[in-house]
């Protein structure tokens, strides 16, 4: 369940950024504020049920990670960011770690 609740965490610090980042938007100020400080809130007590049964380390950077990855595709695919080959390399490699530390945690 902690791993359950780590991913449902990176969502979460997905959506802070994004609230942020849509708060700039003409008429979205409070609508963008609102979903960041949901989506901060909501990924602070998920983190803090996953490492119940997460080693400190790997689920904050699992964490991050996935909000880290995930912010970078939203951007691409949102607000039409630049995804070039080594922006998209660099993103993969935060991607094989996370997938990495889980693999090192056993496969829990």
């Amino acid at each position: 369940m902690a791993w359950f609740y780590l991913l449902l965490a990176g969502i979460m610090e997905i959506g802070w950024p994004l609230g942020f980042k849509l708060s700039q938007l003409p008429g979205w100020r409070w609508q963008g504020i609102t979903i960041a400080l949901a989506c901060l809130g909501l990924s602070t007590v998920l983190l803090w049920l996953a490492l119940r049964g997460i080693p400190l380390g790997t689920a904050y950077a699992v964490w991050t990670g996935i909000g880290a990855v995930g912010v970078f595709i939203t951007g691409i695919l949102l607000f039409d960011e630049p995804g070039n080959g080594l922006r998209v390399a660099s993103a993969a490699c935060i991607f094989i770690g996370i997938v990495g530390l889980k693999l090192a945690d056993g496969g829990a």
